[in-house]
């Protein structure tokens, strides 16, 4: 009785947490929309992050920007291994090939049989595949909980310190703060490119296969 009872406590402790997480990360999302909120949001990361980049120093702030983007990788990496159903998301990945490419075959043949019976499991493959969708929402707003603040304090800190540069491979110096193309600036061109490789370094080590691969 006692262990249902903590059975039971910790089910409900978790779907708390999970309903909490829901929370703050739909308000991460709709918030860093809104410049009075992105600001805030880095203000306050700044708080906690101006001591260790006065360890550093403020040249050295590419470093820290490098740091930020590993843990993102990391983080989001661990909760994708361990919150998503690594091996129903491809099981329904294969499926989802299997029918597009028998749909392909009936409508090039004309095969009015199998594309009656390949209609009939269309809307359960659709269900399928947004019963996968749903699984990958939530570790994402997990890994939104961490890499906003961090992301959010970047963006505040380049933005009072327009003067912030690093040097570049075979473009030499620049301005952080100066656009790479379209809306790109070179801090996050370089934060995302330090996340993207060390994330598909991490993904390959773990055995972590992208959606879709």
């Amino acid at each position: 009785m006692h262990r249902y009872v903590l059975i039971l406590d910790k089910q409900n402790i978790r779907a708390l947490a999970d309903k909490i997480v829901l929370v703050l990360g739909v308000m991460l999302f709709i918030g860093i929309l809104i410049p009075s909120v992105r600001e805030t949001i880095g203000m306050v990361m700044d708080i906690l992050m101006s001591p260790i980049l006065s360890i550093v120093g403020d040249e050295n702030f590419f470093l820290i920007l490098s740091v930020l983007a590993i843990i993102t990788a990391i983080y989001s990496t661990l909760i994708q291994k361990y919150m998503v159903d690594q091996s129903k998301m491809f099981e329904v990945q294969e499926k989802m090939k299997i029918f597009q490419k028998e749909m392909k075959e009936a409508r090039e043949t004309q095969n009015t049989y199998m594309l009656k019976r390949l209609e009939e499991q269309q809307a359960e493959m659709m269900q399928e595949q947004m019963g996968m969708l749903k699984g990958q929402f939530k570790p994402m707003l997990y890994i939104v909980l961490v890499s906003i603040p961090f992301f959010m304090w970047a963006f505040y800190y380049v933005g009072t310190h327009p003067e912030a540069s690093m040097i570049f491979p075979f473009w030499g110096e620049q301005l952080l703060s100066d656009r790479v193309f379209v809306m790109f600036t070179f801090w996050i061109f370089w934060y995302f490119m330090c996340s993207l490789a060390f994330s598909q370094v991490l993904r390959k080590f773990m055995n972590i296969r992208a959606p879709g691969m």
